[in-house]
């Protein structure tokens, strides 16, 4: 019983660490990203959230590193997106 109680405080403080990690990730992202870059790392989340995720991190550590010295603009994550994003492929059938 003890271990099970244990393992339930466990779960919530990884759980609280967990929130508070995404809520300093928000506010880093929300000083980096304009409102439009925003929107579109939004929309994109609910098709490539594995993208978002990656393209997240990657501005935090250039923030970090201080290789971001100004707002990221729609234009430029479009362009980094394009990089990230993965292609797609043309299938071509042929038939004999």
């Amino acid at each position: 019983m003890a271990d099970l109680q244990r393992q339930q405080e466990q779960q919530v403080m990884a759980a609280e660490r967990q929130r508070e990690v995404d809520q300093q990730k928000q506010a880093i992202m929300r000083q980096i990203l304009t409102p439009e870059a925003r929107d579109r790392l939004a929309t994109l989340r609910m098709a490539y959230p594995d993208v978002v995720r990656s393209v997240e991190d990657q501005l935090i550590a250039l923030v970090q590193a201080g290789r971001i010295n100004q707002q990221v603009d729609d234009n430029t994550l479009k362009a980094i997106l394009r990089k990230v994003a993965p292609q797609k492929r043309d299938i071509t059938i042929e038939r004999k």
